[in-house]
């Protein structure tokens, strides 16, 4: 473990919405957090009800964010304000061609707050068919050594 290395606390709220209808996922787990020079990194597993773990890997740089997620699903996600992104969405249910168009991208660095905070707001097309409106809320902090 590096020696920059935090115990954190993850909470992330995913919105999504479409014509008539909005999705909420909220999800609390216990993570990582590392700086490298101006890269940071936060890694947790998610824990799903109804599937195996979900490895998460969210690198945060001044320019872009990435999310990169392995285990149930496969995929990895690039965040630039203001443009379009590609990728491959890999599931149980198959392969998902996906663009991402971010529209709004903020960030709170752990050293300014007492809590981390990043916000996205993009849409994500799948399959060249689907759009859907998408925010994620990601705020993360130090473990208390109670």
């Amino acid at each position: 473990m590096p020696a920059n290395a935090k115990d954190i606390q993850v909470q992330l709220v995913t919105e999504i919405q479409d014509q008539d209808r909005r999705e909420t996922m909220e999800i609390e787990e216990t993570g990582r957090f590392l700086v490298r020079g101006s890269t940071q990194v936060l890694t947790f597993t998610e824990h799903p009800e109804d599937g195996e773990p979900v490895h998460t890997m969210v690198t945060i740089k001044p320019e872009h964010v990435s999310i990169k997620r392995t285990g149930g699903v496969e995929m990895r996600q690039v965040f630039k304000p203001l443009m379009e992104t590609e990728n491959l969405y890999h599931h149980t249910y198959g392969d998902f061609h996906m663009k991402t168009y971010t529209k709004e991208m903020n960030y709170t660095p752990l050293e300014e707050s007492v809590q981390g905070r990043l916000f996205l707001n993009y849409t994500m097309t799948l399959n060249h068919e689907v759009t859907q409106a998408h925010s994620l809320t990601l705020t993360f902090e130090e473990e208390s050594d109670s």
